[in-house]
């Protein structure tokens, strides 16, 4: 699910401990794994396990499996017994340029906020630039942003910026709170001459949208 899986097992660890309250604050909630992710329609895609509809350009891929070459760029493969799953991948078969959507109930003690949004963004940014530049690659850190999503109450983004063969990459998370869900878009864009990866991301993360039912 991450480009490195202890960086992303300790910012899931700090989600627990960051913005927690004394008393629970809604009631405790599970993944269902019986339940499918979504369904795949063109290039449109509808939530099922959780509420989310995102769209893609026609020329990216959109699938509820890991895709392989995702290994080669760092990401660990998840496991059948993992016991929450990445709902969908998007990605330009051409670049390898892609975005991961992942929904899990949050904890019945978290309480979510803007700020709590970006402490978290900041922790994903800084521990992969640790670990990166203990391997001698030169990290540069983007700002943090906050981001409006469709439906989502609140979202912040972060980014990190290296070269790996010669090869730019701008590798990004997107964390997002709409009760009583938590939501991680993971994100690199591979710059490649003549491409609009950028552009299409864009389009992609505009089209995309939690429906709550309404109260």
């Amino acid at each position: 699910m991450f480009s490195k899986k202890s960086s992303f097992a300790i910012i899931l660890l700090l989600i627990f401990l960051v913005g927690c309250a004394g008393a629970p604050v809604r009631p405790l909630l599970k993944e269902n794994l019986s339940i499918p992710s979504g369904k795949i329609e063109g290039n449109q895609f509808t939530g099922i396990r959780y509420p989310f509809n995102v769209s893609a350009p026609p020329q990216w891929t959109m699938t509820t499996q890991f895709p392989d070459f995702m290994q080669e760029l760092g990401y660990d493969k998840p496991s059948p017994t993992d016991q929450e799953q990445t709902e969908l991948y998007i990605f330009n078969p051409l670049t390898q340029s892609n975005l991961q959507f992942d929904f899990s109930p949050a904890n019945p003690h978290f309480v979510a906020s803007q700020e709590v949004m970006e402490a978290l963004v900041n922790m994903g940014a800084s521990s992969l630039k640790d670990e990166w530049e203990k391997e001698g690659v030169r990290v540069q850190v983007g700002p943090t942003e906050t981001v409006t999503l469709k439906g989502v109450q609140y979202a912040a983004k972060k980014y990190v910026t290296y070269t790996v063969k010669g090869v730019k990459r701008e590798q990004g998370w997107i964390y997002g709170f709409t009760e009583p869900y938590q939501i991680f878009i993971l994100y690199m864009i591979i710059e490649k001459e003549g491409t609009n990866d950028r552009q299409d991301m864009k389009s992609i993360l505009n089209s995309f949208e939690v429906l709550m039912p309404k109260k």
